[in-house]
């Protein structure tokens, strides 16, 4: 096993331009520590397909590449127009249908059967990430009279976005279900859950997953102003948090999604619960070899805030350049991860925060950790886990040492592998001696040299592969 040279996780939507056995391999290679599949496109028979292929590719690389089922939720589209594309013109009227039977090709049809119901005149439709922006005039029927205040050419499936109005959907679809029990037999548990806008909806696919027996982790999408207003509740429910600013700069003012992304950020560190920062991070190498310099500097200030994974979306799918893209956004989370290392800003910021709260055991632990890391020339941290709890908890300062969580649970291995800095490994059977086993790992994959200083954590029960908290750490220096 080669170390990386950055901590920050990479996600790589995985679509035509990826799902090749070389580009995956290519893709691992290069910095993809998880693989997305959006369910929103493709077909069941093609996803599966690329859940071999990831399997296969990990399982010969011998790296822990979780899978995240990216479920679709109730979005809004435009319908199959009978020319495409159209262009809209500033200025002009257009009439937008929640119609099934359309014999007008002037007509826009709109899959949302209550979308009359949701606008009134003066309204705002957003189509396509708010590139196309129109305002609603009338309401008859079935149909909404708009005028076009951004225009450009609009093809069919796009995304709309009702921001301000009321939208009649439960963000958990039978749908969604649907996909939830494939995944499910494909043998997948991780999943990020589009357009929640509350604790319940997440609860709602996690007890839909026990009553099917089965363990998830859960990621929810943040795109939604009520989302963003109960941020707090959420966060006490789901497993990993998703900024996905591409709705959410719709839902919200844009000029808002800079600080909202920060505050998320910060509310998730303080929780040891793993956020990804999503959507146009590097959008421009979908056609072209190299990112904007506003694009790299993006990137930069969310490792800066504190993600612990940053998202490829159409520049791995669909874009000329997936591997170049991973290696730029791999090159520039370790030019960053540096800078912050000298700066010591987010340790401090951390450390003061958490004065503010009750702190328990594994808090107290992964503080004593980080003191040490900061005085001595320690690598690496060895973590035996059931649940990973301690190994979030140690991720949330972004130490300079790689964290290696050592697991008998394959579902803990894919939840760390979110984490910032933290190496997952597997360990298949029963163990009686951690120590033995984590040292055993060690010289296994040759990521240690000899005379190194190590810190190991124990946890009471860490021996009976039952969970329990951590209350001991050990220095120790290799042999």
């Amino acid at each position: 096993m080669i170390l990386s040279d950055h901590k920050t996780k990479i996600v790589c939507t995985i679509g035509p331009s990826s799902s090749s056995e070389e580009m995956i391999r290519g893709l691992i290679l290069r910095g993809m520590n998880i693989a997305r599949l959006n369910f929103s496109h493709g077909e069941l028979s093609d996803h599966r397909e690329i859940i071999y292929r990831i399997r296969n590719i990990s399982g010969e690389i011998d790296k822990i590449i979780p899978i995240l089922v990216d479920l679709p939720g109730p979005k809004i589209r435009i319908g199959k127009l009978s020319k495409e594309p159209l262009l809209l013109q500033q200025g002009e009227t257009v009439i937008l249908t929640s119609s099934t039977e359309i014999s007008d090709d002037s007509l826009i049809p709109v899959d949302y059967s209550k979308l009359t119901q949701s606008i009134s005149p003066g309204s705002l439709v957003y189509i396509n990430d708010g590139f196309l922006q129109l305002e609603c005039l009338e309401v008859s029927g079935t149909n909404v009279k708009c005028k076009v205040i951004v225009g450009g050419e609009l093809t069919s499936h796009k995304g709309v976005n009702l921001p301000g109005s009321s939208v009649f959907l439960e963000p958990v679809t039978e749908k969604d279900l649907k996909l939830v029990d494939f995944a499910l037999e494909e043998g997948l548990d991780c999943f990020s859950i589009s357009f929640i806008e509350s604790a319940d909806d997440v609860r709602k696919i996690r007890e839909y997953a026990d009553s099917k027996g089965k363990k998830v982790f859960l990621v929810a999408k943040i795109e939604r102003e009520r989302a963003v207003q109960n941020i707090d509740s959420i966060l006490l429910e789901a497993d990993a948090i998703m900024i996905a600013r591409g709705d959410l700069g719709v839902e919200i003012p844009i000029e808002d999604v800079p600080i909202v992304q920060k505050k998320i950020i910060h509310k998730a560190n303080l929780r040891s619960i793993p956020v990804i920062t999503a959507t146009q991070m590097l959008e421009s190498m979908t056609s072209n070899i190299r990112p904007t310099r506003a694009e790299a500097t993006d990137v930069a200030n969310a490792i800066i805030d504190g993600t612990d994974a940053v998202m490829l979306s159409a520049e791995t799918a669909v874009g000329k350049y997936p591997l170049a893209t991973v290696e730029i956004m791999a090159k520039i989370a370790r030019q960053t991860e540096k800078w912050r290392s000298t700066s010591k800003t987010g340790i401090y910021q951390m450390k003061k925060a958490m004065t503010k709260m009750q702190l328990q055991i594994d808090d107290i632990i992964s503080l004593q950790i980080n003191e040490a890391l900061q005085q001595l020339p320690i690598k690496q941290v060895l973590v035996p886990t059931v649940s990973g709890e301690t190994c979030r908890h140690i991720s949330r300062f972004r130490p300079d040492a790689w964290i290696i969580g050592f697991s008998r649970y394959l579902h803990t291995c894919n939840r760390l592998a979110f984490q910032y800095g933290v190496i997952p490994i597997f360990v298949e059977g029963q163990v009686t001696d951690w120590e033995y086993t984590a040292f055993a790992k060690l010289r296994q994959y040759a990521i240690y040299a000899p005379g190194e200083l190590v810190i190991i954590t124990q946890g009471q029960t860490a021996g009976h592969g039952k969970q329990g908290g951590t209350n001991l750490l050990k220095f120790i220096r290799l042999e």
